[in-house]
């Protein structure tokens, strides 16, 4: 899975924000702000991987267990599929 073409990701003073440009932005109609942990996870969507290839890289960054990367993991992609901001 990764972020779809048509989502562009901007960073400024620590927040995250996620759009959608050209067709995408005919289907979503919003703005995606992030803490640092989901802008992490959603940077790693920008290359092919899995959820638990991502749960992995949140445990090696972030002082948290793997249990809770998972859940967390779990959460923002539902999010994103929400919008269907992901290619599966």
């Amino acid at each position: 899975m990764k972020l779809k073409e048509g989502f562009v990701i901007h960073e400024s003073d620590g927040e995250s924000l996620m759009i959608a440009v050209g067709e995408m932005a005919e289907r979503f109609h919003g703005l995606v702000r992030s803490n640092r942990t989901a802008a992490f996870m959603i940077d790693c969507l920008k290359k092919e991987t899995t959820p638990e290839a991502i749960a992995e890289a949140v445990t090696d960054r972030f002082a948290v267990d793997r249990q809770t990367a998972d859940r967390d993991v779990a959460r923002v992609l539902d999010q994103l599929r929400e919008i269907e901001a992901l290619d599966e």
